[in-house]
């Protein structure tokens, strides 16, 4: 079975712990470039593609990455414009994010950008109304609803599998929802395949539990970050949780990366979903 693999692409600072964090700025020195080079170089190694979840400030910054992205053969989806969570927006100030994102990535690559992921996993039961707009402004895909729920994103009950994201908006149609991967223990989902909770695990932990979700009949949805795998990368002030979160365990990252490209066949999501479409259409 092939899984899903793919990449927020957005530079050291971009983190939503509290607010005023950062400020996206052309002056701070950027380390998306070189660690984005070694998911691209990992995943050719691996005969592998990916959904790069492309930040619109990265792009306007970075044009040349995000055509790499492309001719690389990988899909380039959107990560909003500038690294706000949906549920501190307003809708038209969600809209107005959305619509700069879209159109950057859409005039550098030279096609439509279908899918698209909140910053911080932030469409929440207070943000559901996020997803009607997505399907209004021509998205196919979302990626940002986490059926597990923690201080900063999450619903507790959501589908752990891709589903209709009419099931939260009925006026959301034609959109699906592609949730990251969680293994289900008695009583919760316990999430493994991103973020702190691939750099927190052991990997046998995280190719047992992946094995376990192939099991179930679905793909597993990875999901890292180009800093994830960058233990020299500026740091920011955080608290000491804040600062556990986001930087526990980035030494061993890249390794587990590359591991898991080694033992999991990847592809992106666009992939997925036309090979998804295809057996629909043959059954």
């Amino acid at each position: 079975m092939k899984n899903i693999f793919t990449i927020d692409t957005e530079d050291w600072f971009h983190a939503n712990y509290e607010d005023d964090l950062f400020r996206n700025d052309a002056a701070v020195k950027s380390t998306v470039e070189e660690n984005t080079e070694v998911y691209l170089e990992a995943l050719e190694r691996n005969h592998a593609t990916a959904t790069f979840f492309v930040l619109g400030f990265v792009a306007e910054q970075h044009p040349g990455l995000v055509q790499k992205i492309a001719q690389a053969g990988h899909e380039v989806a959107s990560h909003g414009y500038g690294h706000q969570l949906v549920y501190k927006q307003t809708p038209e100030e969600f809209r107005q994010d959305i619509q700069r994102s879209k159109k950057l990535l859409e005039d550098i690559i030279g096609k439509p950008v279908r899918g698209y992921r909140a910053p911080s996993w932030s469409i929440t039961e207070e943000s559901l109304w996020a997803l009607t707009i997505l399907e209004e402004e021509g998205f196919a895909y979302d990626s940002s609803i986490f059926p597990f729920k923690n201080f900063l994103y999450g619903i507790s009950g959501a589908p752990r599998f891709p589903f209709a994201a009419a099931k939260y908006q009925p006026r959301a149609e034609k959109l699906l929802e592609i949730p990251p991967s969680t293994v289900r223990v008695p009583g919760m989902n316990v999430p493994f395949s991103g973020g702190f909770y691939f750099r927190a695990l052991p990997y046998p932990f995280i190719h047992l539990f992946a094995k376990q979700v192939n099991r179930e009949g679905h793909p597993v949805v990875f999901y890292l970050h180009p800093r994830e795998i960058d233990p020299q990368q500026p740091r920011l002030k955080l608290s000491k949780r804040d600062a556990l979160i986001h930087y526990y365990g980035i030494g061993a990252c890249r390794r587990k990366m590359e591991h898991m490209l080694r033992d999991f066949s990847c592809q992106s999501i666009a992939a997925y979903m036309h090979e998804t479409d295809s057996g629909n259409k043959r059954g």
